[in-house]
């Protein structure tokens, strides 16, 4: 039987080593047709020409980009400086969204370390709870969160009326709003590929490392750390790319002193009047960031694979 079985699964991996090009090819035309077309339309349109009255001209320049980076003056006669404006604003989107992604760890990981250690049965249930403030829309989900730090919001009313403090906490239109807002907006895709490593866990590794008289601190850095880290890194991905390009958190909390990238790309297109090819040349520079990092990513843990 034993015999039977192998050879039954053997034919089973031929037949689909056979076929993988069909197998595979809705996916490449999935992939192909709603992320690489976009993708190279967008490439496209930053080394076109803009037009003065909005709109692009189908003459191909790198004009966007060195408007990134340096600075000719008003008439573009000046001898060129770097561009720091725009630099900042990435900087600025970078830091935001690091301590977002940081804010997410810190309260996620405590989340789904605590659904995993529950029983199966009421495991879902708190996964529901997670996961059901999220089926409502992002914008309305980010208004809300503006209504409740404003001055006259629930949160500053209660803790007038506690005492805790004595005048209202200005907390819209600041660094603090915006990594809330990011932080409310992306803690599920924390908590969700951190509980997925933690489920797998063995618990009994934890009591072998208790009977070597490690304490709590210790078992946590040397064992439970190193065997969820592949979903830390996950979660950290999923709330780190989507942050450093958001737009809603920054315009409806961080005000015009919190501009991130994704406000400064938002802009460009907005309107007739609006830069494309400058919007896209900005869209492509923080694509390039982001794979950058992703394939460094990628390769170290090949080679620590490989080890």
């Amino acid at each position: 039987m034993a015999a039977g079985a192998s050879s039954g699964a053997g034919i089973t991996s031929d037949i689909y080593k056979k076929n993988a090009f069909g197998l595979m090819l809705p996916s490449w035309v999935m992939i192909g047709f709603f992320l690489l077309v976009p993708v190279a339309i967008m490439g496209v349109y930053s080394i076109l020409t803009k037009e003065f009255r909005g709109g692009v001209i189908w003459e191909f320049s790198a004009a966007s980009y060195d408007q990134f980076f340096l600075d000719r003056g008003l008439f573009g006669d000046e001898p060129p400086v770097i561009e720091w404006t725009y630099i900042n604003i990435f900087l600025r989107s970078i830091q935001q969204a690091a301590m977002a992604t940081l804010l997410c760890l810190i309260i996620g990981f405590p989340t789904a370390w605590f659904i995993a250690t529950r029983d199966e049965k009421s495991r879902p249930i708190w996964l529901f709870l997670i996961t059901i403030p999220y089926w409502v829309n992002l914008l309305i989900r980010t208004v809300s969160m503006k209504f409740l730090i404003r001055d006259n919001g629930p949160l500053n009313e209660f803790l007038l009326w506690t005492g805790v403090i004595s005048e209202p906490l200005g907390l819209v239109n600041t660094d603090l709003a915006v990594q809330l807002g990011l932080f409310y907006s992306y803690l599920p895709f924390m908590v969700l590929p951190i509980y997925a490593s933690a489920e797998r866990y063995d618990f009994s590794l934890s009591e072998a490392a208790a009977d070597l008289y490690a304490g709590a601190w210790t078992t946590l850095r040397l064992v439970i750390l190193p065997l969820v880290k592949p979903g830390i890194i996950a979660g950290c991905i999923l709330v780190f790319v989507p942050s450093l390009g958001a737009f809603l958190a920054p315009d409806l909390l961080g005000g015009a002193k919190n501009f991130m990238i994704g406000s400064l790309i938002e802009e460009q297109f907005k309107g007739a009047a609006g830069n494309w090819p400058f919007g896209a040349a900005v869209s492509m520079i923080l694509l390039t960031i982001v794979m950058a990092v992703l394939i460094i990513y990628a390769r170290s843990q090949h080679k620590q694979q490989e080890k």
